[in-house]
């Protein structure tokens, strides 16, 4: 997977999973950071009149309501670059999947936002295993993922969220967890 390091011997598979510290949410934080930041300044430079940007003149804009409205627009824009930077910041969603043959466990660990919550870790027995299940959708909205099926409980999703995995990856990675439990393939 692409951003995820393996880590395997005859008894240990072990898969990170890269949650939010991934490229494109560093790169759309800095952009909605600094496009918000100039929408505030021209909304305070023309209450001010004092020119804040070094590459434009927002003192000729009348407050209310070109002002306001750019400095609301800069002020919602800042809060969502915030919510952007602390998701990278607190690596939401990242964590591993580790399958243990020696111990005959399962472990499923992501990091969630601050509380009580913050550590989510889930832990089956390899017994419980059914299949692994590859789901593929194509479309407007694709989905590729693979489950992990157990006895009597829902789907276990192991892939990260967000972009599609390429298929011919997903298809290596659900025959390699499936030969390593030793359970059928399902979905391909």
């Amino acid at each position: 997977m692409t951003g995820q390091t393996l880590s395997k011997s005859e008894r240990t598979l072990r898969k990170e999973i890269v949650g939010s510290r991934r490229l494109s949410n560093y790169f759309w934080a800095t952009v909605i950071s600094v496009g918000a930041t100039g929408f505030l300044l021209s909304g305070i430079s023309s209450y001010l009149k004092v020119n804040l940007l070094p590459l434009s003149d927002p003192t000729e804009l009348v407050f209310v309501p070109q002002g306001l409205v750019m400095g609301l627009y800069g002020t919602a824009g800042l809060l969502l670059s915030l919510y952007l930077w602390l998701t990278v910041l607190w690596d939401i969603g990242g964590g591993y999947n580790e399958f243990n043959k020696q111990t005959g466990e399962i472990r499923i660990f992501r990091w969630g936002f601050p509380g009580k919550n913050r550590r989510i870790e889930l832990t089956y027995k390899t017994a419980d295993v059914q299949s692994v299940r590859v789901d593929i959708k194509e479309g407007l909205n694709p989905r590729r993922a693979l489950y992990l099926r157990l006895k009597g409980k829902k789907d276990i999703p192991l892939t990260r969220v967000g972009q599609p995995l390429p298929l011919s990856e997903l298809e290596n990675q659900g025959a390699e967890l499936a030969r390593f439990l030793g359970v059928p393939l399902e979905g391909l």
